[in-house]
């Protein structure tokens, strides 16, 4: 059974910083890309940013280009979005998926997390 748990999430001030991971769990890791998506009430679910196999390949969301790092750690089956400089307009529920590609289409992801809730505070 393939599980995705979300953590790192809270309420910061615009500004700050926050580090979300993901622990995967039922899934060969290694072999598997990593995205995260963002989703706020009543709009559809938003790529922000993902990584490939190996960490060679990262891409980035515009709108949180310059200011968000992706990363993984296969050896501990996590992927890691270091956020900078978060405004309120990253407020959102933030969701790390598992899929076999690369896809800025959420459709093309065949694993989810539950999700965790980033709040940015003027």
């Amino acid at each position: 059974q393939v599980q995705l748990v979300e953590s790192g999430g809270g309420l910061v001030q615009a500004g700050g910083s926050l580090r979300l991971s993901c622990a995967a769990s039922g899934l060969t890791f290694s072999n598997i890309y990593m995205g995260w998506f963002r989703q706020v009430p009543g709009k559809e679910r938003v790529f922000v940013a993902g990584i490939s196999y190996s960490a060679f390949r990262t891409y980035y969301a515009d709108s949180v280009k310059g200011r968000s790092t992706i990363s993984r750690d296969n050896a501990k089956n996590t992927v890691y979005l270091q956020m900078n400089s978060l405004l309120p307009g990253d407020t959102a529920v933030y969701y790390c998926a598992a899929g076999r590609y690369n896809t800025y289409n959420p459709n093309g992801y065949d694993y989810w997390g539950q999700g965790t809730q980033v709040t940015v505070s003027s």
